[in-house]
């Protein structure tokens, strides 16, 4: 069985992603397995060039197929905001409480109708043998997203995040138990797209 470095200190992500990747025949390590502390950069103006790095950053430190994801909320009333600063958005050591409390904030006064958003995640996966023509590792993307609605203060107990902020047909993502979140969800479109590469190459092995 292969090994997949998910590259992640999150711990309600890295639970997610479990979640997700269970059932492929990987074998699933964490950054505390390899015994990485480090910290990948992410300085991109994107999500793929974030989740890139991440992933080319920790394969190197690894040596293991690695994959990373990177994922936030665009809100369409704030020209896309938080986009990339999501996680900080209300300062680099932010809690989500303080996260949800700026963006309910931005949005007081706007009327439900003009509260759309989207949750976007973007995964990269990299083998750390595997080089482009320019000689860094090649990096496969794998795009997922979901429309909703930001609502006006939060509701439910599920999730973490921007969670109890986010409706998606009457009720928000942490209204909803992790498997209804996973069908829903921007992280669970983009692990069913890595999850056929992922099986096609088990598959070929």
């Amino acid at each position: 069985m292969r090994t997949l470095l998910v590259a992640t200190g999150s711990a309600h992500k890295l639970a997610e992603l479990r979640r997700l990747f269970g059932p492929l025949p990987f074998d699933l390590r964490t950054l505390a397995d390899e015994g990485i502390v480090d910290e990948a950069p992410e300085t991109g103006a994107t999500f793929a060039e974030n989740a890139t790095a991440k992933a080319r950053f920790y394969a190197a430190a690894s040596g293991q197929f690695t994959l990373a994801d990177d994922s936030g909320l665009e809100v369409d009333a704030l020209n896309g905001a938080p986009g990339v600063a999501t996680r900080r958005y209300a300062g680099p050591n932010a809690t989500d409480e303080e996260n949800i409390e700026k963006l309910l904030g931005a949005l007081r006064g706007q009327p439900p109708e003009q509260r759309s958003a989207r949750f976007v995640c973007t995964m990269a996966i990299v083998d750390p043998q595997e080089s482009t023509s320019g000689g860094a590792p090649r990096a496969r993307i794998f795009r997922g997203s979901c429309r909703g609605r930001i609502t006006g203060a939060p509701r439910g107990a599920f999730g973490f995040g921007y969670d109890p902020i986010f409706e998606v047909r009457g009720r928000t993502m942490a209204e909803r138990s992790p498997s209804e979140k996973d069908r829903l969800s921007h992280r669970g479109r983009a692990a069913l797209r890595a999850g056929r590469y992922l099986r096609e190459l088990a598959d070929k092995e």
